[in-house]
């Protein structure tokens, strides 16, 4: 029987590394150009550290304040994964602390992005381990249960699916899907190329700066004397 609400799947399909991979180098800011600036999560999720993300997509939603199916989650998770954890922005109670957040760098996850709060907020800080939340609370979990694990959630905006690419950045956070992530690779290369040629434009006194007022006058704006 089915049971929506409180449900674990324990398999799901991973893109290959080499294309997760791929997204390295890559400015978030400019893979979320290349999806049409549709693609990156709110400004509430913030990086708590300095670390980049790119990993896998493993996705949790637990209630509010409850912490027992992201325990859950974090022991299913494989290398190279990143738990991604719809926390309802909740602002009261936090659902991941140092403790849990060093168990999931030992394990060799690739990160965690979680619409919510953390806690143990200088041990995230001093970490390798990339860590992006809503914020900060002292308030600890508790653990009733309730939730998913492997199933689309909603996190900062967006909705994502278990097997998808995501990459963070000191900008935030984006995500492609696998079957998307070639074409994006491609335009996010392409614009990487022309923002080399802007900067180099701009060194030189070059930059053309034209456009501005003709987009203005397409657009109908008066200019007055």
């Amino acid at each position: 029987m089915s049971n929506p609400g409180y449900r674990v799947k324990n398999t799901i399909v991973r893109p290959d590394a080499t294309l997760v991979e791929a997204f390295r180098s890559i400015p978030v800011s400019n893979i979320g150009d290349a999806m049409n600036r549709m693609a990156c999560m709110h400004a509430r999720i913030r990086p708590m550290n300095r670390a980049p993300l790119l990993g896998t997509a493993l996705t949790v939603r637990v209630r509010v304040g409850d912490n027992l199916l992201f325990n859950k989650a974090m022991d299913m998770a494989r290398p190279g994964d990143v738990l991604v954890v719809n926390a309802h922005d909740e602002p009261f109670y936090s659902i991941v602390g140092g403790q849990m957040t060093t168990w999931m760098k030992r394990r060799g996850l690739a990160g965690l992005v979680v619409d919510g709060c953390i806690r143990d907020a200088e041990e995230i800080e001093a970490m390798d381990f990339p860590v992006y939340a809503t914020g900060i609370s002292p308030n600890g979990p508790v653990k009733e249960g309730g939730g998913e694990v492997n199933f689309p959630v909603a996190c900062g905006g967006l909705v994502v699916n278990p097997g998808d690419i995501v990459a963070g950045d000191r900008d935030g956070v984006v995500v492609v899907s696998p079957a998307d992530a070639p074409a994006v690779l491609e335009k996010a290369h392409a614009l990487m190329k022309k923002e080399a040629r802007v900067m180099a434009a701009i060194a030189d006194g070059t930059w053309d700066r034209t456009w501005v007022d003709e987009m203005l006058r397409a657009k109908g704006c008066e200019f007055i004397d």
